[in-house]
């Protein structure tokens, strides 16, 4: 056997199981991708849809927890997560600014929509955003509200500060869920009252009751009800674990023309419940 500076070249046997070893440990070290994320992508079954594409496509073992947004963004604070998938803009910005997040990047939007009982007894059926909003405290009917700091409660305080300049959170009619999207809607239904909702989880909701739920879409389409989606990686600079390569990667999948076509084409009884709007896409 050759020999340089007195020691034996290494055999390719031995070469092949370095390399191996090296990536072995490459791999222990990545794990999966951590994502926080909101209730809304996951109780419509985008998640459970898209993690075998991205699996397919990059490789990345995509883990979440669903939670509301503010709890989300917490979860980056207290590197707990690796990347997140939220909806919250003013919060998302300010959580960035902070130095928790790095390269926020919208990719998917849908809408808010009010909902309540067929008879509508607020009588906000076809009125705008804040006329709704108006009806519903003028005529003191039940309205359920998440209360969990989530995306959603976000956009639905700043709609009341917007529309009557005050949330009415000491008022009886007034109640508040503490829970998930599913969960407050279905509260509402049980009280015969108005909520707001993202409409994905509203078309889910709709289809769990065979398309004859409860409660029904009674505003809509107000520009004010725009529902915006972005991913932050997590810094590593303040979260030295966070694996900001993987969550690099993942996010140029959503903004990808393959990740944003993946969005468009998910469906729940033939309707579309996220739109895709990364920018160059």
């Amino acid at each position: 056997m050759k020999h340089l500076y007195g020691k034996p070249f290494p055999t390719i046997l031995s070469l092949l199981f370095a390399v191996l070893l090296c990536a072995s440990a490459s791999q222990a070290e990545q794990g999966p991708l951590m994502m926080a994320t909101t209730t809304s992508t996951d109780n419509t079954g985008l998640l459970e849809y898209m993690a075998p594409l991205v699996k397919e496509a990059t490789g990345i073992e995509l883990k979440w927890v669903a939670t509301g947004t503010g709890q989300a963004l917490k979860l980056g604070e207290n590197c707990d997560a690796d990347v997140l998938m939220v909806h919250a803009p003013a919060a998302e910005k300010a959580f960035v600014e902070a130095g928790f997040g790095l390269n926020r990047r919208q990719f998917m939007y849908n809408d808010f929509i009010i909902i309540g009982p067929e008879a509508d007894p607020a009588g906000i059926k076809g009125k705008d955003t804040c006329g709704a909003f108006k009806a519903v405290l003028d005529s003191k009917a039940v309205f359920v509200s998440r209360g969990d700091d989530s995306g959603t409660h976000k956009k639905e305080l700043a709609l009341w500060n917007d529309c009557v300049n005050a949330v009415p959170d000491k008022e009886g009619w007034y109640r508040q869920a503490g829970q998930g999207m599913l969960a407050t809607i279905n509260i509402a239904g049980e009280q015969t009252g108005y909520t707001l909702t993202d409409r994905g989880t509203y078309i889910s909701y709709e289809a769990n009751l065979g398309g004859n739920p409860p409660l029904r879409i009674l505003s809509e389409g107000d520009q004010k009800l725009l529902n915006q989606y972005s991913v932050i990686e997590v810094n590593p600079e303040r979260c030295p674990k966070a694996q900001q390569e993987l969550a690099r990667k993942f996010g140029d999948w959503l903004v990808s023309k393959e990740g944003q076509n993946a969005i468009a084409a998910f469906k729940l009884e033939g309707k579309q419940l996220f739109f895709p709007n990364a920018e160059g896409n």
